[in-house]
């Protein structure tokens, strides 16, 4: 068992008890926060002279060569190391002797820690902003194909008026638009680094915290050691942040599922993104849309976690937060993954454009439009309201739609009411007179189309800054 605390003690910890307090297992993942991190502090204490600069170069060719090794398979983190940090620090002064005990120097397990971890996040935030500005692409992308793609438009589940498949999706692209606001947002929050904080009251050693900050992509060093320590305000947001977008998808999902029934026949989920039953072989299952949609709860589950380990923790630093990796790694990976799989199931299906003009017809998603022809004629909004619910209900007694009806009949109705009726009532005047911005006609789609164009051109995917920072 390798650790780096055991002077004060004077027998070795349980087996159970190491087990139990060990974090090898999870936070192995952060090596290449760990590394540059370390990296970037030995860089400083070697420029403020706290170390020499040969034992500074030592440390970083030490780690360097760590990393490469568990990258190529060479080396092994094993579970005989506490956590990622001891394995670096015990690794590097077996091959760099006296130099690596070094390291530490001015540094706290404690902001070491929430430094490697506000770094992953933050790569973590980039790659999540990375795959939505793919599914915005893909959204935009359907949304310039469909825009005279009539579908009808639903509350309560219930055929309400005629809208387009451009704009339906529209109403999508807006919603991961937030989201990327949102992750935007939380990488300027978040960019503050806490190395340097020590344990939580900072050092005595002249360090120099923005150089780090600087050498590590933060826009500067955090403003009080306590706070630097015990802070996950950034985890709790990004994990708020992918329970929305995870919500997002799973409404998203739970049309496809409907849409893919027989008896709606929208849409087409692409083979590669579906399934079949054991026992019956007509089926083709929505399991990828179905299995997005399971998987939301369990992305709330690790925000509802985390809020509830941090209630009731005080100032600074307590071994409760070693709880914060599981269950955000765990997000983390559910929300990139379907975030993936969502797009490209999306750009993979095949909408049946009849089949939803059709069903846009039908279920009288026309009849407001047939109560603002007579209001446009001069008949009172609350009348004409009367005279159409009557229309509907005569319709249903005899199995048609409104247009279906008979001029004859509709006059009995309404003697206002000419042969421009029907044109009124027709689907595609239903969606072209609809102007508003926002709404689905054709020029308010076209300026609804060029803001999302917009939108994802002016606003450029955000960037890990430690992609680059071993080569």
């Amino acid at each position: 068992m390798a650790q780096l605390w055991g002077g004060r003690f004077t027998k070795p910890t349980d087996e159970k008890v190491y087990a139990f307090n060990a974090s090898i297992g999870f936070d192995k993942r952060m090596l290449r926060q760990d590394v540059c991190g370390s990296i970037a502090h030995a860089s400083m204490l070697a420029a403020q002279g706290i170390i020499s600069e040969e034992d500074g170069k030592k440390i970083e060719e030490g780690l360097k060569g760590i990393y490469s090794d568990v990258c190529s398979g060479v080396l092994e983190i094993t579970d005989k190391y506490e956590d990622v940090h001891s394995f670096c620090e015990a690794v590097l002064t077996e091959r760099v002797g006296d130099a690596g005990k070094r390291l530490h120097t001015g540094r706290s397990r404690n902001d070491q820690v929430a430094l490697d971890m506000r770094m992953y996040v933050r790569g973590e935030v980039c790659q999540a902003d990375a795959l939505l500005q793919k599914l915005l692409e893909t959204i935009l992308m359907i949304m310039k194909a469909n825009v005279s793609t009539y579908m009808p438009g639903f509350t309560h589940l219930q055929k309400a008026q005629p809208v387009t498949l451009a704009h339906h999706m529209g109403a999508y692209f807006e919603m991961f638009k937030r989201d990327r606001k949102r992750l935007a947002d939380i990488y300027k929050r978040m960019n503050e680094c806490p190395l340097g904080a020590g344990a939580l009251a900072g050092t005595t050693y002249p360090l120099d915290r923005e150089y780090t900050a600087k050498k590590l992509g933060f826009d500067k060093a955090t403003d009080n050691s306590m706070d630097s320590v015990s802070d996950r305000d950034y985890l709790i947001e990004f994990l708020d942040a992918l329970s929305i977008i995870m919500m997002h998808m799973s409404r998203s999902c739970e049309e496809i599922i409907t849409w893919n029934t027989n008896e709606y026949r929208f849409v087409e989920i692409d083979d590669a993104y579906s399934t079949g039953s054991s026992i019956m072989p007509q089926k083709k299952n929505p399991d990828i849309a179905e299995l997005i949609r399971g998987k939301t709860g369990r992305v709330y589950g690790s925000l509802m976690g985390l809020l509830t380990t941090m209630k009731g923790l005080p100032l600074a630093y307590n071994k409760d937060m070693q709880e914060d990796k599981e269950g955000a790694f765990d997000a983390m990976d559910t929300a990139c993954s379907c975030i993936d799989l969502y797009e490209g199931m999306l750009r993979s299906m095949k909408f049946n454009e009849d089949i939803m003009e059709k069903s846009a017809a039908g279920g009288f998603t026309n009849a407001t439009d047939a109560a603002d022809y007579l209001v446009g004629k001069g008949m009172p909004f609350r009348d004409a309201h009367t005279v159409i619910g009557r229309m509907v209900l005569e319709c249903i007694d005899k199995g048609i739609t409104i247009d279906e009806m008979s001029l004859e009949d509709l006059k009995k109705l309404s003697d206002i009411i000419d042969e421009d009726f029907y044109e009124a009532v027709s689907i595609r005047t239903c969606v072209e007179n609809r102007s508003t911005k926002g709404a689905p006609g054709p020029d308010a789609m076209a300026a609804e189309i060029d803001s999302c164009e917009k939108f994802i051109n002016e606003n450029a995917v955000l960037i890990d800054p430690l992609d680059d920072f071993l080569n």
